[in-house]
């Protein structure tokens, strides 16, 4: 079995040590090529060579930005049609602050325990088949944003790049800092779904292929939980920034088993398409990471698109 591990020395809780233990425990396992990530782009550039050439499984150590890289690679590689099935099998071992995907499919966030069970799953062959969205030509594995969310990683990949950790505290702080700030403009996104009349005057559009929509440290933030990666797409919007009532929906969210409701939230689940317009230019992220401003995004559901070892 051919495999390529592709590392991002730079996350969060990745360690050199860490990384020769998982090098070491793979090896005696399969054929191992491995690759430690120079620049942005560069883990899609080495997953897309690996499914040209028929390798069997991609493995990303590293945050989420890692493993969106390395998905988007596996799809640049593979003919437009490809499924689950049909491209290397992904393995993750975690590495980031967050590591929403990995926790997302139940996988130990500490390295070492997911080394391990990674290490089970190919020797036993355990597979699970998870649908994806695609936010116009770019893949995402547990959820994007129009607008509020957008913002904040934005800001946050900026306050990074001068040295800051990314914490949970950076990401409370600056949310709310954004905040204020988002709150000032006047809504300007249309949503539209198949089958309904478009919803207009939206200040949000938080877009979930999975539950929760990410962590806050410990703490699941959950807008959708009918939504997983065996279903369609979630979407969750306000019609208001109200302070009250921003407050009492992310109380909602932080709750184990509270669903989010009320008069200003515009909530679907299980979609198979979402359109969402902006009066102007507004900010795009998938998974983490900023991806520029946007007018117009078509949402897109793509069932069993992914094979993940677990």
């Amino acid at each position: 079995m051919r495999a390529v591990l592709v590392v991002n020395p730079q996350a969060t809780s990745t360690t050199e040590g860490g990384r020769d233990v998982l090098i070491h425990a793979l090896r005696s396992t399969v054929k191992l090529d491995v690759v430690q990530t120079e620049h942005a782009g560069h883990a899609a550039d080495v997953a897309r060579d690996a499914t040209h050439e028929g390798v069997d499984v991609i493995i990303a150590h590293g945050g989420d930005g890692t493993v969106n890289e390395v998905v988007n690679g596996m799809f640049a590689g593979a003919h437009a049609t490809a499924r689950a099935g049909e491209l290397p099998v992904l393995g993750v071992v975690p590495g980031g602050s967050a590591n929403v995907f990995a926790r997302a499919l139940g996988l130990p966030k500490d390295p070492l325990e997911s080394t391990h069970r990674l290490l089970r799953a190919l020797e036993t062959g355990s597979r699970r088949d998870v649908g994806l969205g695609r936010a116009n030509d770019r893949w995402f594995t547990f959820n994007a944003g129009v607008g509020w969310d957008a913002e904040v990683v934005a800001e946050v990949e900026r306050l990074r790049s001068q040295g800051r950790e990314a914490t949970p505290t950076l990401y409370a702080k600056t949310a709310l800092a954004c905040y204020f700030r988002v709150r000032k403009d006047p809504p300007a996104i249309t949503v539209t779904i198949d089958g309904e009349e478009p919803v207009t005057d939206l200040y949000t559009a938080f877009v979930t292929n999975t539950d929760p929509w990410t962590y806050l440290g410990s703490f699941p933030v959950r807008m959708n939980p009918e939504t997983s990666f065996d279903t369609g797409l979630g979407i969750c919007s306000l019609t208001h920034m109200g302070t009250y009532g921003v407050l009492r929906h992310v109380s909602q969210m932080l709750r184990a088993r509270a669903t989010p409701h009320g008069k200003n939230l515009v909530r679907r689940a299980d979609l198979a398409r979402v359109h969402v317009r902006c009066v102007e230019p507004l900010r795009l992220q998938v998974d983490g990471d900023n991806l520029g401003e946007c007018t117009a995004i078509e949402f897109v559901s793509v069932p069993n698109a992914l094979r993940v070892a677990v």
